[in-house]
């Protein structure tokens, strides 16, 4: 019995070092969040590697509302002026009969003036439309074995409505403890929201941007998790002893 109850300690210290390993992002107790403010919700400004839908009209977009009557021939203008770019590592984009032009710390609405100058000399009262296609949100519920990929098409989706695109906060996710963690420059923010109760609903209403993280604390499950680590062990033991007394009663 000593052996026994020796092997299970021994199962435990062991199984200890997995316990939880699956938590991500952790803060110390005396870690400083940062604070939401205006600046939080600040228009998302165009970054390398986005992929960027820019679409042109002539006569200040007259050709745009002309669409709305279903001509098939303005159907096929409006797709056939869709098209895509990549913004490159140097924050340039390549633009036909424009070339190269910046596009890194603008926001769309301040590129599309950009655009409509640019082509002012090549087209009449040119009306442009930019959106950038690969703006995306990583959520993680609180599940802590389970993440969601959201695209983001509003461009003033908050971080609410991205949690209920992710399906929620799991049970196991702790809502009083929801990290936003948003990249700035070379660092990153990390504010800390309480949805727990209704009084968090304003910080909940956040807008996010590309590439935010929401990662919503999981609950540590302290005796799932040592159970599910010892059973083999007490399996194993389990299976020994019984081996042990069948060849005992056989002598």
């Amino acid at each position: 019995m000593r052996n026994f109850l020796l092997i299970i300690g021994i199962g435990l210290a062991l199984g200890s070092c997995t316990i939880n390993k699956n938590l991500m992002f952790k803060t110390h107790t005396d870690f400083v969040f940062d604070t939401l403010d205006d600046t939080t919700n600040a228009e998302y400004v165009i970054k390398p590697n986005d992929l960027i839908l820019m679409r042109l009209f002539t006569n200040d977009g007259a050709r745009l509302l002309e669409t709305t009557t279903g001509s098939a021939d303005n159907q096929r203008f409006l797709t056939t002026a869709s098209i895509y770019y990549t913004v490159e590592q140097d924050g340039t984009v390549e633009l036909p009969e424009i070339g190269r032009i910046t596009a890194v710390g603008l926001t769309t609405f301040e590129f599309q003036d950009v655009l409509e100058v640019e082509y002012e000399g090549l087209y009449n009262e040119p009306y442009a439309l930019v959106q950038v296609m690969n703006n995306r949100v990583l959520v993680f519920p609180g599940s802590g074995a389970r993440a969601t990929v959201i695209p983001i098409e509003n461009r003033n989706t908050t971080l609410i409505e991205t949690l209920a695109l992710a399906g929620g906060i799991d049970e196991r996710g702790d809502a009083s403890k929801v990290k936003l963690i948003r990249r700035d420059g070379k660092q990153y923010t990390v504010h800390e929201i309480d949805l727990s109760t209704i009084e968090g609903i304003d910080d909940g209403n956040v807008v996010v941007q590309a590439n935010d993280i929401i990662y919503v604390e999981p609950v540590p499950e302290i005796a799932g998790e040592v159970f599910k680590d010892v059973s083999p062990f007490i399996s194993l033991v389990s299976g020994i002893a019984l081996i042990y007394a069948i060849l005992r009663s056989n002598i």
